[in-house]
């Protein structure tokens, strides 16, 4: 790989670019909204890009001043289906091929060949680094495992009265489909996990299926989202505890929940061809109780309302689509705000700790394209900081929130790049992936008219360290890949942990401190949960599932994976089949442990 001359800013070293991002915002901020992934038509956002060899410049450092402009014209659409992961998500990017080499926004082109990112586009699959992923529907298998007592409380909302009705179920079998004698752990050996249970769609679904929203586990309750229907399931034996019906189908959902256990999800205003995804939805992920229902209001004639995403960061969920955005309380659905001051306006947003925008700015031009990111504060929408983008350079995912590390692309140089921040915005630094290729799996269905900046696996962050899964390497008989730990100070590589032999593994989150990471299975191997110490070396096995249902594991359609409390699911992000019947027989999702 190609080093550039300098490298990477230091956090405390004043910038080598004339135009550092100020540590406070601008009195008025350029801006225009533009999602992170924005359409084709209008304004949209690239595909992902193989960086290419690094350039000659410092890296992304907002080296060109002034407003920032629309999203480029390839809009990086995370699949057609809302933020789960489609059925379309895994056919390659506008460049055909993985990450471009890396090239720093700003600096001047670099050499062709070699590079960050070459090679085949990640598939993206999965939905969220925090552990809260995406599952399918439908029947449980109850077979082994014991109750967990240890319930949350979380207290009603307030607000318009819910669109659908809870009903409280009393795990009375209902739909289970299996018969007692086929037991999965029959052929489980020593040292492997027990098959919890497993689960099949009971869901009459219309003929081009359903992306499936969550799970989302609270307490002994695991939540997802299907259709027309929110249920929760008991962790321990996969029973329905609840189900909310709706009048329409489920578009959009937050990335996590409120501490307390409340969600937003997106609502369609109708069941015809032409509705929107403009309605939404408060649900108690404790209870399965709705809460306040709402529109999302409209700003003016050009706010396309096609598609929104939504972000929960405390007590906050915002509403966002290209060109426009609003905030809600989430405890009882009050506005919050909607246009934030200066031009520039977000187009998307990542949440939790802090409420991280990506901004667009009008450029007064179609072949310039201009993005900005701003922490702002989740009751006012008031900006702390601002970090400028260079000409063409996109926000394209928020790989963690804190610490703050940002994918970025020029979709006309067909570059990506990844940058860390320091808290008042400043540069920390930019990874150097040298030679290595690069595959994060980012869950997000297609928005037409927005993006999702959330929910990628294969990478993780703690105060110092960052985690990146490298592309599986497919020189030998059977796929392996490694984790790579990247210094966030320097952007320099710290150490290398190789999958077992054989096989791939990517990072979740980060746990007691360790990198939580999945061990992918095989038709014969079954998959793992293991971690990697922060210093390196091998990854260590702490959840081994069985090879007599790898099978099963290595089968499900775009899968999302989720580890908490010892349990570990296995889910499709989409639903669908060529027939009812086929339809009904679909495995949706798998539990070990407990």
């Amino acid at each position: 790989m190609t080093q550039p001359p300098q490298p990477p800013q230091q956090p405390n070293e004043p910038p080598k670019q004339p135009a550092q991002p100020p540590a406070q915002p601008p009195a008025q901020p350029p801006a225009q909204p533009g999602y992170a992934y924005p359409p084709a038509q209008p304004p949209a956002q690239p595909g992902y890009g193989y960086p290419q060899a690094l350039g000659q410049q410092p890296g992304p450092y907002n080296q060109q001043p002034g407003p920032y402009g629309q999203p480029g014209p390839y809009g990086q659409q995370p699949g057609p289906y809302g933020q789960q992961p489609g059925p379309y998500n895994q056919q390659p990017g506008p460049y055909g091929g993985g990450y471009p080499p890396q090239q720093f926004p700003g600096g001047p082109t670099p050499p062709s060949g070699g590079g960050f990112f070459k090679g085949k586009p990640g598939v993206v699959v999965a939905a969220a680094v925090a552990g809260l992923l995406v599952i399918g529907g439908g029947t449980w298998f109850a077979l082994s495992g014991g109750d967990d007592e240890a319930k949350p409380t979380a207290g009603p909302s307030g607000g318009t009265e819910p669109s659908g009705s809870a009903t409280v179920g009393q795990g009375d079998d209902s739909g289970s489909g299996r018969e007692t004698q086929d037991d999965l752990n029959a052929g489980r050996k020593d040292g492997e996990s027990k098959v919890a249970w497993l689960q099949t769609n009971d869901v009459d679904l219309p003929r081009s299926g359903a992306d499936v929203y969550g799970p989302w586990v609270f307490g002994d309750t695991v939540v997802k989202a299907m259709y027309r229907q929110i249920v929760g399931y008991s962790a321990a034996d996969g029973k329905k505890k609840w189900t909310l019906d709706l009048p329409a189908e489920v578009c959009a959902a937050a990335n996590a929940p409120t501490d307390d256990g409340k969600m937003v999800f997106g609502v369609k205003n109708g069941s015809t061809d032409k509705s929107i995804c403009n309605q939404m939805q408060m649900v108690d992920l404790a209870t399965g109780k709705g809460g306040w229902k709402k529109e999302v209001a409209k700003q003016g004639n050009f706010d396309i309302m096609t598609d929104i995403s939504l972000t929960i960061s405390g007590d906050t969920v915002t509403a966002a689509r290209t060109g426009n955005s609003n905030a809600y309380r989430v405890s009882d659905g009050k506005d919050l705000f909607d246009k934030i001051a200066g031009e520039c306006q977000p187009f998307a947003f990542a949440g939790g700790p802090k409420l991280i925008a990506a901004e667009s700015c009008p450029t007064g031009g179609v072949d310039t394209t201009k993005n900005q990111v701003q922490e702002l504060d989740p009751a006012t929408g008031k900006a702390k900081w601002t970090y400028k983008l260079a000409d063409n350079w996109e926000v394209d995912k928020v790989y963690s929130v804190n610490p703050l590390v940002i994918s970025v692309k020029n979709s006309d140089k067909k570059s990506w790049s990844v940058v860390a921040l320091n808290a008042d915005g400043s540069t920390r630094s930019q990874i150097e992936g040298g030679k290595d290729k690069f595959a994060p799996d980012c869950g997000g269905g297609f928005i037409v008219f927005g993006a999702v900046l959330e929910g990628c696996v294969g990478v993780a962050a703690d105060a110092n360290t960052f985690y990146m899964s490298t592309e599986p390497d497919q020189s030998g008989t059977a796929d392996t890949n490694e984790i790579i730990a990247f210094n966030l100070d320097t952007g320099k590589s710290k150490w290398r942990s190789k999958a077992p032999a054989g096989r791939t593994m990517k990072p979740l989150r980060m746990e007691g401190g360790n990198v939580l990471a999945y061990v992918d299975a095989s038709y014969d191997v079954g998959g793992a949960v293991a971690t990697v110490a922060p210093t390196g070396g091998a990854p260590k096995v702490i959840q081994q599932h069985p090879a007599s249902t790898a099978e099963i594991e290595n089968s499900f359609y775009s899968p999302t994976y989720v580890y908490a409390d010892g349990r570990f699911f296995v889910a499709s992000g989409r639903v669908s089949a060529a027939s009812d019947e086929k339809e009904s027989k679909t495995n949706t999702m798998i539990a070990f442990g407990g």
